[in-house]
C-alpha cells in the first residue's frame, strides 16, 4: 500500500482530488476567520475546552496535561488566533496548489489533533483520515502540482552538499 501511495500515477491523481477538497476546506475555514476576526471564537474554545475538557468513561480528564497547555495559552488567545486563523488559510493553499504538501498536511494534522484534544470531533477524524494517504504518500501527493517544481529545487539549492575535494 505504501508502495502504491508513494510511486504510482494513478495514486497521485487520487491524492490530488484528495489534497484539493482538503485544501478547499482548509482555506474556506482559515478565510473565515482572517476575514471576520476569529479572536472571540479561539477564545470560546479554548475557555470551553478547559472549563469542559475531554472526560474518559470513569469521568476522569483524559488529557490533562492538553487542559494545562490550553490555561497557558487562554491569555494569549489575540495571538493564538491570528495563528490558528492564518495557519488554516495558508494549509489549505500549499494543498490545493501543491505546494510544500507534506508541511502544509503535518501542519493541518496537527491542528486536527490539537482540536480533537480539545473535544471538537467536527470533520476533524475524517480530515486526520484523509490526510494520513497524503503524508505517507509523500512527494507523490504534490506530484500533480507546484512540488513538481519546488520539490526538485529545493533538494538542488538548499540541501546541496557542501563537501569539495
Amino acid at each position: 500500500m505504501v508502495h502504491f501511495l508513494r510511486n504510482n500515477k494513478i495514486a497521485s491523481i487520487i491524492l490530488a482530488i484528495i489534497r484539493i477538497y482538503l485544501g478547499v476546506e482548509w482555506t474556506l475555514a482559515g478565510w473565515e476567520k482572517v476575514s471576520g476576526g476569529a479572536a472571540g471564537a479561539v477564545k470560546g474554545l479554548v475557555a470551553n475546552a478547559i472549563k469542559n475538557p475531554v472526560k474518559g468513561p470513569t469521568g476522569d480528564v483524559v488529557y490533562p496535561w492538553f487542559n494545562s497547555l490550553l490555561s497557558g495559552i487562554l491569555p494569549h488567545y489575540r495571538g493564538m488566533s491570528f495563528l490558528v486563523s492564518w495557519g488554516e488559510l495558508l494549509v489549505g493553499l500549499g494543498l490545493i496548489f501543491g505546494c510544500l504538501t507534506t508541511a502544509a498536511v503535518f501542519f493541518g494534522l496537527m491542528m486536527n489533533f490539537s482540536y480533537l484534544l480539545a473535544g471538537a470531533i467536527s470533520v476533524n477524524p475524517l480530515y486526520i483520515f484523509l490526510e494520513y494517504f497524503i503524508i505517507i504518500a509523500g512527494f507523490n501527493a504534490g506530484k500533480i502540482g507546484l512540488d513538481y517544481w519546488v520539490i526538485p529545487w529545493i533538494r538542488k539549492n538548499i540541501f546541496k552538499s557542501k563537501t569539495t575535494i
